[in-house]
């Protein structure tokens, strides 16, 4: 786990139970007096420290590099000069939401949840994609069979996502609109992200969000704000987007061409002056990062609904204070190029020069090794059976001839190729 020091832990401590603060004092204690390992403070802000299971502290882990737009301070960056006409848009009075908390809400939590999984333990299973399968990455994915759905433990019929990260290979796994039919998972649309890069999805194509970004790293998570630091913007929905997007956003969802519609990918940001100092602590925690980080437009929903995890030790309370914030004490950031259907970017999708099977044909019980050459890729993934990888080669062992599809996308496409290995 992450420790700070000094008069935030101190602050912490004065707010939790008994029990929580004898945890932390026998840590903070440990700490002073003893000597941590090398290899404890190597996990520290990896993939690898992140703790498995449900709601799984991240440990200071940040997803994606730390020029990644999610991770972009954007505290000094210039105003739109659309600024206030979009704010009117989206509307000036609309309080800000926090979409999360503790507790139940109609039988269901509050947030979008998450799971952290070990995938040699977890293993990895189909999934059936049924509704945007070409712009969709192919499983198989770690999505555990008793896996927390949005809305649990009474999901109803709205986006239902389910969202896993990988600690050992550090991928995200999203999934929109996802079901479990009879022992199997399916899912309106999937998107794997790899957190070790500045992964951009096709122009055009959607992902487990309507704006073609992953909802994962948008999320406010208590652990974090325990921490006392948000280190990234916040995913926001807002009721009317345009037909348009603006990077890090791949995907428009909507039929709005008014140029104060906010297209999807648009950032916005408190106003520095905007005081926080009446606000409890954890409140200040996500106002700051509201001021350093900002929102991103994600999907069309709520004005000013802003996403964050459900956790038990949320306080409900506290939260609703944010809601005496409204969207004119925002301002537009200044925008890159926004794409509309007239001017998508267009480039060469990767190249696959060779897919292989080593042996092609082998008997049951033995081995096949596939091989790939492929150039101007983002990211790859073998299918089915093997999922996401970095490498150009694994090892596979059908127990029936099987095809092998190998999917490789950037932003422009994908490219796909199979090979067959045949079992005697």
């Amino acid at each position: 786990m992450r420790f700070r020091f000094g008069l935030v832990i101190q602050l912490r401590l004065h707010m939790q139970s008994p029990f929580m603060k004898t945890r932390k004092l026998i840590i903070l204690i440990s700490l002073s007096l003893l000597s941590l390992s090398s290899e404890s403070f190597a996990q520290s802000g990896t993939c690898a420290g992140m703790d498995i299971g449900r709601g799984g502290d991240l440990n200071g882990f940040i997803p994606f590099p730390a020029d990644n737009a999610w991770n972009t301070d954007i505290s000094s960056m210039p105003v739109d000069p659309n600024s206030d006409n979009i704010i009117a848009f989206v509307g000036a009075g609309s309080p800000l939401h926090p979409d999360f908390g503790a507790g139940l809400y109609a039988g269901s939590t509050i947030g979008i949840p998450y799971q952290v999984v070990d995938t040699t333990t977890q293993p990895k299973v189909p999934i059936k994609i049924v509704a945007y399968k070409t712009e969709s990455d192919a499983g198989p994915m770690p999505v555990p069979p008793n896996a927390l759905i949005e809305g649990y433990p009474n999901p109803d019929d709205g986006d239902r996502h389910v969202l896993v990260l990988d600690r050992n290979g550090c991928w995200i796994y999203e999934l929109y609109r996802a079901f479990k039919r009879n022992g199997a998972w399916q899912a309106d649309s999937t998107a794997i992200w790899d957190m070790t890069i500045d992964e951009q999805r096709p122009y055009t194509w959607t992902s487990a969000d309507a704006a073609g970004l992953p909802i994962f790293p948008g999320l406010v998570r208590y652990d974090e704000v325990f921490d006392a630091a948000i280190n990234h913007a916040i995913r926001v929905t807002v009721p009317v987007t345009r037909e348009a997007f603006t990077p890090p956003a791949s995907h428009w969802a909507s039929s709005e061409t008014s140029q104060n519609a906010p297209p999807m990918g648009m950032r916005m940001r408190l106003k520095a002056g905007f005081d926080i100092s009446s606000f409890p602590p954890n409140d200040q925690v996500i106002l700051t990062a509201l001021k350093q980080y900002g929102l991103i437009v994600a999907d069309n929903g709520g004005a000013m609904f802003i996403s964050g995890a459900p956790d038990e030790r949320w306080n409900n309370s506290e939260l609703d204070q944010l809601k005496t914030l409204a969207a004119s004490d925002f301002e537009v950031v200044l925008m890159g190029t926004v794409y509309t259907p007239d001017n998508v970017p267009t480039g060469p999708s990767p190249v696959v020069s060779s897919f292989t099977a080593d042996p092609p044909t082998i008997m049951a019980g033995q081995s096949s090794t596939l091989s790939w050459n492929v150039t101007n890729a983002l990211y790859t993934i073998v299918s089915p059976e093997v999922g996401p990888l970095r490498e150009t080669s694994v090892v596979v062992k059908p127990t029936v001839t099987t095809t092998y599809k190998l999917y490789t996308t950037n932003q422009y496409g994908r490219t796909t190729r199979s090979v067959t290995v045949t079992v005697h």
